[in-house]
């Protein structure tokens, strides 16, 4: 007879769990404002439709906040730890793609989370 394993709960799983740009390195996870998932940036690509111009109104590249204000006037508070904000420096042109939140600053590409 063998001994049971010890459960262990949901919570004390997810305490433990921590991305690695936590630590200073590339992002491990695919939550909203970490690294950018191959199917987030296929179906961006795919629904050109929902994409809005905008402009920086604010970067943050140690907090990695950015402010976004779309040419219809719409203001998105943004959050990237992959570095949207050292590429975009305030008044850069961007484009978000609102349903996806993705982030398009040049060709480079941000999976981005609404502050």
């Amino acid at each position: 007879m063998s001994t049971p394993l010890p459960h262990l709960s949901p919570v004390e799983v997810t305490e433990r769990a921590a991305c690695m740009c936590d630590h200073g390195n590339v992002c491990s996870s695919f939550a909203p404002g970490h690294a950018l998932h191959l199917i987030q940036a296929r179906l961006a690509a795919a629904t050109p439709s929902d994409w809005v111009d905008g402009i920086v109104e604010h970067a943050d590249a140690v907090t990695g906040e950015l402010r976004v204000r779309t040419l219809e006037g719409e203001e998105w508070a943004l959050w990237s730890a992959q570095g949207a904000a050292l590429e975009a420096a305030p008044g850069s042109p961007v484009a978000l793609h609102r349903r996806y939140h993705v982030l398009a600053v040049g060709r480079v590409r941000f999976n981005v989370a609404a502050a």
